[in-house]
């Protein structure tokens, strides 16, 4: 059958459609500076400082039960250094594996999460004065005998976040490195039997067996020469934040509230050297029943399918399936390059992973001064997606309508758009609507992924809850109910839509 010819106007509008919508998408949030909020002229405004935490590493970052806000040792230290430096945080939760890329990115200005000093990282970035000392233990299953020593690590399997300071300890000790998100995650692989060993502080060991009360790991031995200095993290342009840090700091101990905070926590002083070794934790959080940690966390669960999981899928969608109707008429006009270009953007999209996309967006393009709100950039990452694979299946729809109709169209004097408008788009959604109905389920778990955007979805929380309560099975099943639940009323919604467009399909 001979390819159908489109108006050059229609394709070249297409392509118009597609630029503005970027445009329209990426200019707005691209004029807002980064970085710090800086002080009025009359200097009445505090500097606002974004704090980058993960609210999943008890007791140091974490949520208590069916709480919003972020508590621990780590955030009480922020606040403290805030207080005497003037400062308004405000904090920004994120995967640990994201947190220095955010950084990067001007997405936060200080990092306040147990950050190891090292050469690499005091090359790189601007580290505070410790605030903490802590010393390296190795964890094992508690049936395991034979690793005690870093030397016992080699040909062995440890799990760890993969740009923590202890990962590349393990690699030097010549284990394997499994990445993990958290400690949580690492303790729950090393029980499963899936690694040999675990190498973290032992503030963040001993935190786990008290409020565990698990019997399946222990501490197996230290990590000889792996005492620790953690720090503050800041860009290393942010020179006069660094030095509020650390003059806040020095305040804080020489009035004795790193001391305070430390013992509220420890029972012990680990402000100064040394002060590690008599940690204890026993009594510094109780442990839930499976109930309790349900009622705690079904409405927050609920709150992040409301603001971030259906809005977000739900614009995503709609700005996808303009573009890839756009792309689609792009795609099958007579224009080689606009033929070419079309065809081109499907292939990148459709083979480049989601996640990579995810990342580009949101870290890669600050780099080129397009700084984009989390929100706006998961939209547009999202929505790109979409009309990638939305575009081949509008393309297949508009070209399934038999030839017929554009003739018949013609006969009784209808022009182009209005063929396509009246005829050929009506006929076409009966035959897109399932695969596109696919697509739009498809784009709604995969907003799971939005939490290395600095997101707070249902999955973000039930994260957080697992990482404070090791309930991992029972918490990420409940958020798959939420999944599911929406899932089934959108497959139901689809049956009704093809019901009604039924009457729109050629006899």
């Amino acid at each position: 059958m001979r390819r159908r010819r489109w108006p050059r106007w229609l394709g070249w509008a297409a392509v118009v459609a597609v630029l503005l919508g970027v445009a329209a998408t990426v200019l707005p949030a691209s004029a807002a500076a980064p970085g710090v909020v800086r002080q009025d002229a009359e200097g009445d405004a505090p500097r606002v400082v974004r704090v980058g935490t993960e609210g999943t590493y008890p007791p140091f970052s974490f949520h208590e039960s069916g709480s919003p806000d972020v508590t621990g040792y780590d955030i009480e230290v922020i606040k403290a250094v805030a207080e005497k430096a003037g400062w308004e945080l405000r904090f920004v939760e994120t995967q640990w594996d994201a947190i220095f890329p955010a950084l990067d990115a001007g997405r936060i200005d200080v990092i306040a999460n147990q950050v190891s000093w090292n050469e690499e990282r005091a090359a790189r970035y601007g580290l505070s004065e410790p605030y903490t000392y802590s010393e390296g233990v190795i964890v094992t299953r508690a049936d395991e005998d034979d690793i005690t020593t870093l030397a016992d690590l080699k040909g062995r399997t440890t799990a760890q976040s993969s740009t923590s300071n202890w990962a590349q300890v393990a690699r030097d000790a010549g284990a394997k490195v499994e990445a993990v998100e958290g400690f949580a995650q690492a303790a729950a692989l090393l029980r499963q039997g899936r690694v040999d060993a675990i190498l973290n502080d032992n503030i963040a060991a001993l935190d786990y067996l008290a409020n565990t009360g698990s019997d399946d790991v222990k501490i197996a031995g230290v990590a000889e020469g792996q005492e620790t200095e953690q720090v503050l993290a800041f860009r290393q342009d942010d020179a006069d934040l660094l030095a509020e840090a650390n003059a806040a700091l020095e305040a804080l101990a020489a009035d004795g509230t790193l001391t305070e905070i430390s013992e509220k926590y420890f029972k012990a002083d680990v402000s100064v050297e040394g002060g590690a070794a008599d940690v204890d934790v026993t009594d510094a959080r109780k442990r839930s029943s499976n109930w309790q940690v349900l009622k705690d966390e079904a409405w927050p669960m609920l709150k992040g399918v409301v603001r971030i999981t259906l809005p977000l899928t739900a614009i995503s969608f709609a700005v996808g399936l303009v573009l890839a109707v756009a792309v689609a008429l792009a795609r099958i006009s007579r224009s080689r390059i606009l033929s070419g270009l079309a065809r081109g953007f499907v292939s990148v999209i459709r083979g480049t992973p989601l996640l990579l996309q995810l990342f580009i967006v949101f870290f890669g393009l600050p780099e080129l001064g397009i700084k984009l709100d989390s929100f706006v950039a998961a939209v547009l990452a999202f929505g790109l997606n979409v009309a990638g694979y939305a575009a081949e299946i509008v393309r297949s729809a508009i070209l399934a309508v038999p030839k017929g109709q554009f003739e018949a169209a013609q006969t009784i004097g209808l022009d182009y758009s209005q063929t396509l408008r009246r005829i050929v788009f009506p006929q076409a959604l009966r035959t897109a609507v399932p695969p596109l109905s696919n697509t739009l389920l498809s784009l709604l778990k995969d907003t799971s992924l939005v939490s290395v955007l600095l997101l707070t979805d249902v999955t973000r929380v039930a994260q957080v809850a697992a990482g404070r309560t090791n309930e991992f099975l029972l918490l990420y099943a409940f958020a798959g109910l939420y999944y599911w639940i929406i899932c089934t009323l959108l497959s139901s919604a689809q049956g009704r839509l093809e019901t009604r467009l039924d009457r729109y399909v050629a006899k």
